[in-house]
C-alpha cells in the first residue's frame, strides 16, 4: 500500500511540476538556514572553545591594574597559596619587524620557558632550542615570523638576528623608537589562534631579558599554573578576595565554560530565528495542498465512491506533502552544507590594538543537527498537510462526485 501511495503521491506531484518546485523551494530556506546558521557558529565556538583550554586547564594569569604595581612580595605571596603548583612573573610588550614582505606587528614576551610550555598546552620547537636564563640577547620566534605568509618559506633560521622595533612612551607623551638586536636561538611549530597569547606572532625572550632588554621596570603580570584544573576556581577567588580591583585575574578554564555557554545560547537564538522560516514553510504546504485538495474534489469522491476510506485518504494527501517536505529538506540541508563551508572560509578577524589574528574554523555538521533538521522539515510537511488531508477525508462521495 505504501508503495502505491507513494507512486501516486508523485504523479499528483509530477502534473504540478511548477507549483510544487515553489513549494519545494520555499521548504528548503529552513533547513539551508538552520544548517548553515548552526554549524558555523559552532564550528567558530569550538574552535575558540579548543584555543583557549590549549593555553592549559589549570593556568591561571594576574595582570595589575594601571594604579597597581606587582611586585616580589606579590610573587612570594601567590607561590605561597596551597593551590600553586608554580608561579612566575612575565613582561610583555609590543613592537614590529620589518621583512621582505614589509612590516609586521609582534607580540614579545619575557618569561621563563619552563613555566611557558606548561602555561600553554601544546607549544612546541620546530627547531632549535629556548634561550637559557643568561641569554638575554637571544629569543625563540613564533612560525608566523619565521615563514613567509604568502610563500610559506623560510625568512629566518636559527642563528640568525632579527632587529624588532619597540616605540616607547616618555614623558610628556612623547614617543621614542628602539631598536634591539636578537639572536635567534629557537622557531616555535604552528600554534594556531589562541587567547591572551598568540604563539605564532610572538619573539618570546628569557626572563632577565624584561628589565634589561625591553627596559620594563615593572612586571606585566604573573603566569601561574594550579596544582589541579580542580582548584582554579578556589584559587582565583582567593586571589580576588585578597586583591580587589587591584588586578585582573584571567582563568582561562573559566573563561572557556563562558564560551560554552555563550555557544548554548547562540545555538538557541539560531535555532529560534530557523524556526520562522520553517513556519513560513509549513504555510506554504498547507497553501499547495488546500488547492490540490480543492482542485481533485471530484477526483477524491471517486477514489472514496470506489472503496477509499477516510484513513486511506489521509494518507494519501500526507504522503504528498511529506515528499516535497523530504525533497526541499535534502535540498537545504546540501546548500546548508555548502554554505557553511563557503561561510566558514571568509575568517573571522579578532584585532588586538594594532594586531589582528584571523581565524577559520570549519563548520560543526554533526549527526544530532542533521537528525534535528530531518525531523523538522517532516514535521512541517505533516503539520502543512494535516488540515488539508482532514478536509479531503470529510468530503462526501456524493456531493464530491457532483462537485465542477
Amino acid at each position: 500500500m505504501l508503495r502505491d501511495v507513494f507512486r501516486y503521491a508523485m504523479k499528483v506531484l509530477t502534473e504540478k511540476k511548477f507549483r510544487a518546485v515553489l513549494t519545494i523551494i520555499g521548504i528548503s530556506i529552513g533547513p539551508l538556514a538552520l544548517v548553515m546558521m548552526t554549524s558555523t557558529v559552532r564550528g567558530y565556538a569550538n574552535y575558540v572553545e579548543g584555543a583557549i583550554l590549549a593555553l592549559g586547564q589549570n593556568t591561571v594569569v594576574i595582570l595589575p591594574s594601571e594604579r597597581y604595581k606587582l611586585t616580589s612580595s606579590d610573587l612570594d605571596y601567590i607561590r605561597s597559596l596551597e593551590e600553586v603548583s608554580e608561579a612566575e612573573p612575565f613582561y610583555t610588550t609590543q613592537g614590529y619587524v620589518q621583512t621582505v614582505e614589509g612590516r609586521r606587528n609582534v607580540f614579545i614576551y619575557a618569561v621563563d620557558s619552563s613555566i611557558l610550555v606548561k602555561a600553554i598546552g601544546n607549544l612546541e620547537l620546530e627547531e632549535g632550542d629556548f634561550p637559557l636564563d643568561m641569554e638575554i640577547t637571544y629569543c625563540v620566534i613564533g612560525h608566523s615570523i619565521a615563514y613567509s605568509t604568502v610563500s610559506n618559506t623560510r625568512l629566518y633560521e636559527i642563528g640568525d638576528v632579527i632587529t624588532v622595533n619597540i616605540v616607547e612612551v616618555l614623558g610628556g607623551g612623547k614617543l621614542n623608537l628602539r631598536k634591539i638586536s636578537l639572536r635567534i636561538k629557537g622557531i616555535l611549530k604552528e600554534f594556531g589562534g589562541a587567547a591572551f597569547v598568540s604563539p605564532d606572532q610572538t619573539i618570546f625572550l628569557p626572563l632577565k631579558s624584561g628589565p634589561s632588554i625591553l627596559n620594563m621596570k615593572d612586571m606585566s603580570g604573573i603566569f601561574i599554573v594550579a596544582k589541579d584544573p580542580s582548584l582554579v576556581d578556589s584559587l582565583t577567588r582567593r586571589i580576588r578576595e585578597t586583591y580587589q580591583d587591584k588586578v585582573t585575574v584571567v582563568a582561562f578554564q573559566q573563561i572557556a565554560r563562558t564560551v560554552a555557554s555563550v555557544t548554548a545560547a547562540l545555538d538557541f537564538i539560531v535555532f529560534s530565528a530557523s524556526l520562522s522560516a520553517f513556519a513560513v514553510a509549513v504555510a506554504g504546504t498547507a497553501s499547495t495542498m488546500i488547492t490540490s485538495v480543492i482542485e481533485r474534489t471530484r477526483e477524491i469522491g471517486v477514489l472514496k465512491a470506489l472503496g477509499f476510506t477516510d484513513k486511506q485518504v489521509v494518507i494519501m494527501i500526507l504522503a504528498e506533502s511529506i515528499i516535497m517536505s523530504l525533497i526541499g529538506g535534502a535540498i537545504g540541508m546540501t546548500a546548508g552544507v555548502i554554505g557553511a563551508h563557503i561561510l566558514s572560509s571568509r575568517g573571522l578577524t579578532v584585532t588586538a590594538g594594532s594586531s589582528g589574528l584571523i581565524i577559520v574554523a570549519n563548520p560543526e555538521i554533526t549527526a544530532d543537527l542533521i537528525l534535528t533538521t530531518v525531523l523538522i522539515t517532516v514535521a512541517v510537511g505533516v503539520a502543512g498537510g494535516t488540515l488539508p488531508a482532514y478536509r479531503a477525508a470529510k468530503i462526501p462521495p456524493a456531493t464530491a462526485l457532483r462537485y465542477e
